[in-house]
């Protein structure tokens, strides 16, 4: 057995720049890797699923600029534009070998697992450490449905591996994953249909996000199966049948199977060295990202963290300060995140009902994209801005937004957020007219008569 002074398991966005950090700075590290450099982000989540809407959005676009005037014509080569969404994802993860091994991070393929306190095993290589770093995501969680298992259905998985557009496709699930994914290939060209178990989409959500999202959808030709849940699925002659709830069947040359996430912890073994996982298989960790094995510590969302890459890489941070003495909490920052469809959603901090849940004093203003002079020039005119604040600090305390590239917009409120400032500065602040952002002030010029 050999010893090193640092053990990272899983090279996701947290895994990586603390096992190269730590190997830049001397020490002696290992990284254990059962699969792909890079983890869900580079492989097969944000990098190739955006390489992807990239061609989809564009194509949804230019179909829909008829109310514009511009009449095109839309052909899809399928096949180069999952060729460039490949080539985009290997590129990149060629980008984080070079990375681990220029900074001398010995890398073992192999899954790892404890065998004693501290004690890790991959393959042939056993490794004790004194401080030990557990990255090791998720993985799709795939429903008991009857029939499904051995069917050649999709997951984001392997979802990129796709060579030919298929005509129809099913998707069982409507939170963002089945969503981007479903979107895109409609809008690709795929007759599609999203099978949700609820009354609505992204039901985290405000109930306005969910019905602004439907109604896109609708517009791209999309089916929403709500109240639905799927009891049976068949696959014969390249083509499945999935029985619902009530009795429908719906047809498909592909599904796409989108119900959730599960923690990658199950081959940890984790007891072997003292460390508790949770009733859902996550990891337990304090504050400080500490687990219950003194030593070992576990970031992403292996460790339930929010299952995005800014938190992981963040998480990243957070836990090279504490290690070095610094005080961090793994919530020290606002949480913001995106959804990817068209139109984007953007969010960043409380919406009013978890504010009042906390017993805050809040109010909100919402501005309609159709009040905005840039969403109506560019035909951009579904969704809403929402501003969340606090009535007795004045304080902005988060923001929902629904609309072209709200992505991008959402993060002037994080900043916001971030500095603790009130809304009152952002009402005076003069925004470039004709932009989106001009209507951030407007917004915020609404709290005056609410």
């Amino acid at each position: 057995m050999e010893t090193a002074d640092v053990i990272v398991i899983g090279s996701g966005q947290g895994g990586i720049p603390l096992a190269s950090d730590f190997a830049k700075e001397g020490r002696k590290v290992v990284l254990f890797e059962r699969d792909v450099l890079g983890g869900s982000c580079i492989n097969y989540g944000c990098t190739p699923s955006k390489a992807f809407l990239a061609a989809a959005h564009a194509a949804g676009r230019a179909r829909q600029a008829e109310k514009l005037g511009i009449h095109a014509q839309v052909n899809v080569d399928f096949s180069t534009v999952m060729e460039r969404v490949r080539s985009i994802r290997d590129s990149f993860n060629q980008g984080v070998s070079k990375r681990l091994e220029d900074a001398g991070v010995k890398i073992v393929r192999a899954e790892a697992s404890f065998r004693g306190e501290r004690i890790v095993i991959g393959g042939d290589v056993s490794v004790q450490a004194p401080i030990i770093v557990i990255n090791t995501g998720t993985s799709s969680l795939i429903p008991d449905i009857p029939g499904l298992a051995g069917t050649p259905y999709l997951t984001n998985r392997n979802f990129f591996e796709l060579k030919q557009l298929p005509s129809r496709l099913l998707v069982i699930g409507g939170g963002y994953i089945g969503l981007e994914l479903g979107q895109g290939l409609a809008r690709l060209g795929s007759q599609t249909q999203i099978i949700v178990r609820g009354d609505r989409l992204l039901d985290h959500e405000e109930s306005e996000v969910s019905q602004t999202l439907a109604q896109a959808f609708k517009q791209d030709g999309i089916e929403l199966h709500f109240n639905s849940e799927v009891k049976q699925v068949a696959y014969t002659d390249g083509v499945f049948t999935a029985t619902l709830n009530h009795g429908e069947k719906l047809e498909a040359e592909a599904l796409l199977v989108a119900t959730g996430r599960k923690p990658n912890t199950k081959a940890l073994n984790a007891t072997a060295t003292g460390i508790e996982l949770n009733d859902r298989g996550y990891i337990k960790i304090d504050d400080h990202f500490h687990t219950t094995c003194d030593g070992v510590y576990a970031i992403g969302d292996a460790a339930g963290q929010p299952a995005f890459t800014h938190v992981s890489w963040e998480d990243y941070r957070r836990l090279k300060a504490i290690l070095s003495g610094e005080e961090r909490t793994r919530s020290d920052r606002v949480l913001g995140y995106a959804v990817y469809t068209e139109p984007q959603v953007g969010r960043v901090g409380m919406t009013l009902e978890q504010a009042q849940q906390k017993g805050i004093n809040a109010r909100s203003a919402t501005l309609q994209m159709l009040q905005i002079a840039r969403a109506i020039e560019w035909g951009h005119d579904l969704g809403f801005y929402r501003m969340v604040v606090d009535n007795d600090t004045d304080k902005i305390l988060g923001a929902t937004l629904v609309g072209y590239e709200a992505a991008e917009i959402v993060h002037v409120f994080l900043s916001l957020i971030e500095a603790g400032a009130t809304w009152q500065l952002l009402e005076r602040s003069v925004h470039i007219h004709p932009t989106y952002g001009e209507a951030l002030p407007s917004l915020a010029r609404l709290l005056y008569s609410n």
